[in-house]
């Protein structure tokens, strides 16, 4: 059984953020430019409108906007945000499957797990918008972690970062180039991920992807990874 527990902590464990503190009964992250995931701040335990201000103050200090992840159980705080003016932002649905569900591990020629990113592997996540900021977070999470480029031929066409925590891998960063889609090329790179995964003990492969990304969603779905929770953020 996939706990939403553990996959929120292995989400927060392999995409880490530069730095979290406690204010009150927040935890606020420093992301430096890595994505909102790693730029907002969670209710962790009992919290008072104080500490709402407290954590709002913390993330401008930080010179980052002020924006808090809503999960199952958050309602509350959701209520507040949106009497202070915060909006919904990025609807998001985390899919999992087992290791053994995703299938035949695909042809070694078609991916390849490797560390640290190769250049072309750097290379198609930059022309993805995947910069130096999001590469900083790949390069914080702890081991075992992986980049895995998928190829086309003799062609590179596509990448993703993958990293393990306990016994939950998580799966990042997936960019297949427009001309390589509708080819394979996503579920290849998604089906060795989980295969370099098995092997470092993962007994599930997770992706959080948002509501809006219906291709991604597509792809998950049809390698048999279900939507098994969702979060979503209020930004200011």
């Amino acid at each position: 059984m996939i706990l939403l527990s553990d996959l929120f902590a292995a989400n927060e464990a392999t995409w880490p953020a530069g730095r979290r503190f406690a204010v009150g009964g927040f935890t606020v992250r420093e992301g430096g430019g890595g994505g909102r995931r790693v730029s907002c701040a969670t209710c962790d335990s009992d919290w008072t409108e104080d500490h709402l201000d407290q954590a709002e103050a913390a993330m401008a200090g930080l010179g980052q906007a002020a924006q808090f992840m809503i999960r199952p159980g958050d309602g509350p705080l959701e209520a507040s945000l949106a009497r202070r003016g915060y909006r919904i932002a990025d609807p998001t649905v985390i899919c999992a499957a087992p290791i053994a569900a995703l299938g035949p591990a695909p042809d070694p020629m078609t991916a390849f797990p490797h560390w640290p990113p190769l250049a072309i592997t750097q290379t198609l996540w930059e022309r993805a918008d995947i910069g130096p900021a999001r590469l900083a977070v790949m390069h914080r999470a702890p081991a075992p972690r992986a980049a895995v480029l998928g190829r086309s031929g003799d062609r590179p066409a596509g990448a993703a970062f993958v990293a393990v925590y306990e016994t939950t891998a998580m799966l990042h960063a997936l960019v297949v180039p427009e001309p390589m889609r509708r080819a394979g090329v996503g579920g290849t790179i998604v089906r060795r991920a989980a295969v370099w995964a098995g092997e470092n003990e993962a007994l599930a492969l997770a992706v959080a992807v948002t509501e809006a990304n219906g291709p991604a969603r597509a792809l998950y779905s049809s390698l048999g990874m279900k939507a098994v929770g969702q979060y979503h953020y209020r930004v200011k």
